[in-house]
């Protein structure tokens, strides 16, 4: 979450290094939105300038991980999803909800709703990537093997790391 409540830029560096020992498959990086209906309805309104610095950086850090630009991105930016896309993003995940049933859920104010983002859409998202000079293609699921390093902390808690090979 970019942009929450009481995030600093230690804060910050604190993930990046958790990131970075996890080495995990896929991170989302969103703005932070806050909801009418909780204590943090009277904080400010994100921009999106922060979430596409650190969707930059996760890019250089973490080349072979799953990075999507997120709805919430689209949602503080109209061309949020496809500045994240250019910023590092390689995901863009549909809706797959049913439509009776998409309105039910309800994160944030002011969701998104292009159109793009629904499953319906997929052959106008693909045209949309094409248009961006990008290559879509479409993954109903994503296996990766890779080699795991086990290598201890300092602490002495062992964590895995993908081989860069």
């Amino acid at each position: 979450m970019v942009d929450s409540p009481y995030q600093t830029y230690e804060t910050l560096a604190e993930d990046f290094l958790f990131l970075w020992e996890l080495d995990p498959h896929m991170i989302e990086i969103g703005s932070f939105i806050p909801h009418k209906d909780t204590r943090f309805t009277g904080f400010y309104h994100p921009s999106s300038r922060h979430t596409l610095i650190l969707l930059s950086l996760i890019r250089i850090m973490l080349p072979k991980t799953l990075l999507p630009a997120t709805t919430a991105l689209g949602t503080v930016d109209d061309m949020g999803r496809e500045k994240g896309l250019m910023a590092g993003a390689n995901v863009v995940m549909p809706n797959l909800s049913p439509l009776k049933h998409r309105s039910d859920y309800s994160l944030y104010d002011n969701k998104l709703c292009k159109g793009w983002e629904a499953a319906e859409y997929l052959p106008g998202l693909a045209r949309h990537i094409e248009s961006m000079g990008l290559t879509p293609t479409f993954h109903v699921e994503i296996m990766w093997t890779y080699k795991k390093e086990v290598r201890r902390h300092e602490n002495g808690t062992r964590y895995a790391r993908r081989d860069a090979n």
